[in-house]
Parts: structure tokens; sequence; C-alpha cells
């Protein structure tokens, strides 16, 4: 393929124009297939111009610290992904923790999944360090206000809880207990294709967190076989094993998710001693 990514053309739209224009750029896609609540979220979501502010003061300090890309388009992505695993899971019947210990239905989890996307890393805004923690900080007030006319209550403190587990649980250490803090954390973390890096190559200082970084050409999420989620990464080098390993396995192990994704790692590179052409996440 030739030419920007989907990811390049958002961005590039995102650093044209002043301050105000940059917010007002920020505008988050997904399918909602009907699902009104969810809908309604997104709609909320895209007409708040202080939760787009957060997530551009995000992507400026992701910026300054040389980090890869923490902005709206981030987001997006994150979102989509989370709300393509769980309707993978649903396809195989598998219950999300919401439906089974609250019975709420499969909607009002999407609803859940999606609001823990979009608001899991609006603390980087304030900090870095222990941005989980300032993220559920800014969620406390603004995400009540914004489903405040989809859910009546108990139900909408529950939404809140549960997307409030689910944005401190992809933390490193955030061990989620429900699936649907596994499944934030691990679609976070499968946003690892090179375009997600808004430093170019070149300017980072070369260690193993760069170079698997860029040797990851693309993330295909797809229904599996043997399990709900299949998972097929390209890499470029084989030091992309690295980000899949220790990034993605990483978040992966130890969650409600990990019996139903399978992840494949292929390297097709002609340029490189094929060591390890394929390797499965275990």
């Amino acid at each position: 393929m030739t030419g920007a990514s989907p990811r390049d053309a958002d961005q590039d739209a995102q650093d044209v124009g002043s301050l105000e224009d940059r917010v007002a750029a920020a505008n988050i896609r997904l399918p909602v297939r009907g699902n009104r609540k969810l809908d309604g979220l997104v709609a909320a979501v895209n007409a708040d111009v202080q939760l787009k502010a957060w997530w551009h003061a995000a992507a400026v300090n992701a910026e300054r610290l040389g980090m890869s890309d923490h902005s709206w388009v981030h987001i997006q992505i994150v979102s989509n992904i989370a709300l393509r695993l769980t309707r993978l899971l649903a396809r195989r019947g598998i219950r999300l923790s919401s439906v089974a210990d609250h019975g709420l239905d499969e909607r009002d989890a999407e609803v859940i999944i999606v609001a823990a996307a979009l608001f899991h890393c609006v603390g980087m805004s304030i900090h870095r360090a222990d941005h989980e923690q300032f993220s559920l900080f800014l969620t406390a007030d603004k995400l009540p206000a914004l489903l405040a006319p989809l859910y009546d209550e108990p139900r909408r403190s529950i939404v809140v809880a549960e997307a409030s587990h689910a944005i401190i649980s992809h933390r490193s250490k955030g061990a989620p207990f429900t699936m649907e803090g596994a499944i934030v954390r691990v679609a976070d973390a499968l946003d690892m294709a090179k375009g997600r890096s808004r430093v170019p190559f070149e300017q980072l200082l070369p260690n193993i967190h760069s170079l698997s970084s860029y040797a990851i050409e693309s993330v295909k999420i797809s229904a599996g076989t043997d399990t709900a989620v299949h998972v097929e990464i390209e890499m470029n080098n084989s030091a992309g094993i690295y980000q899949v390993d220790e990034g993605l396995g990483t978040k992966l192990r130890g969650t409600p998710l990990a019996e139903h994704l399978e992840v494949v790692a292929r390297i097709d590179a002609e340029h490189e001693e094929r060591l390890v052409p394929v390797f499965r996440l275990s």
C-alpha cells in the first residue's frame, strides 16, 4: 500500500490550525450497530469540548516525553479494537462480567467497554506517572454526566464503576478481574503497529523498545477456530517478538480473556535470517 495510513491522515488533520481547530478535529467513529445507548455515548463524547481538550493535552504530553501516540486517534483505535474483541466473544456465547454479575445486557457491556477505552488515558493530560489514577479522577464526574441521559440509577453507577475498573486495570500491574477490564487492557496493547509512533524512528535512541515497536507491520483480529479471537501480527523483523511477548503478552496473561484469545506473530522479511518464522504467544 502507498499513501498515508488512517492514523497519519487523522493526525495530519489534527495538527493543522488553532488549538480550537485541533480540539474540534477529534471525532470518534465506531460501528454502533443499532446500540442506541452506545450511539448516545459516542454522540455526547463528540460534542464534549472538555474531553477532547484532555485528549489533546495527553497527546502533547506524550510528544513532550518522546512517547508513542496518545492522541484521540489512539483512543479511537483502542475503542474499535475493544468493540471488535467484545463482539467476537459474544459470537461464541461468552458472557461478559457485567452481564453475569449485574444482569446487564450485552449492549450495556459495550457501553462499559467503550467508555473505559474513551477515558483510559485522559490522565496523561496531567502527568505520565500514575496517569491511570488521574484518569479515574477525571472520569469520576465527566462519565456520569455523559451517561445521565442514557441511564437511570442504579444502572448508571454500575456502568461507571465497571468502566472505572477497566480504566485502572490497564496499568502495568492492573490485574483486571472482569472480562471488560481485560478487553480494554488488551485492546490498548494491540494498538502496536509501527504507525503508532509519532516520533520518527531515526530520532529515537535505539533500544529494544523502539526497535521492537518499529518491527510491527500490522495487526489483524478475526474469529478464531479453537478460541473466540485470533490475532495475527505481521512483523518485518524478529525484534518485534519483544513487543508481542513483553508488551501484549504481559497485558494478556492471567486475565479472564487469556483463554479466549490466541496470538500468532509471523515474520515475513527476506533480508534477515528467519530464526523464528512464526511465534505463538503462550
